[in-house]
């Protein structure tokens, strides 16, 4: 069992940065492909960005394209998600998640692929 605590979380302007971190509590972590949802008040969980357990693959969902990036270090146990020019509607609960992979390069999009999940941390971007 894998326990993930998110941090980084806030309040930020538009047009500002947040860099979000995933830790993890096991050692297997560097076998677990890991990605980021995010929630906002009303809407479906949606799919931000996903990273592969080797690092070799990463994937981000259409509207954070060329905003947000997403990396890992494995021996540190942790996955990074760098945002910039953050925007209003980039406002919703961040979630990490976590799933075992054989393939160093598996990245799944879809949110029941994935079996553990932190708790979230809240970004709000005002305008």
């Amino acid at each position: 069992q894998v326990q993930l605590v998110e941090s980084g979380g806030g309040l930020v302007q538009a047009g500002g940065s947040l860099r979000l971190s995933c830790a993890a509590s096991e050692g297997t972590f560097g076998t677990k492909s890991i990605a980021w949802f995010r929630q906002a008040p009303g809407k479906e969980r949606e799919f931000v960005a996903g990273i592969s357990w080797s690092g070799g693959s990463a994937e981000n969902g259409d509207t954070v394209k060329g905003r947000f990036t997403i990396s890992r270090d494995n021996a540190k146990n942790t996955v990074a998600l760098q945002m910039n020019d953050l925007k209003p509607e980039d406002t919703a609960v961040y979630y990490c998640a976590a799933t075992r992979s054989s393939s160093p390069w598996f990245v799944s999009r879809v949110l029941g692929a994935y079996g553990f999940w932190g708790q979230g941390t809240q970004v709000t971007v005002s305008s």
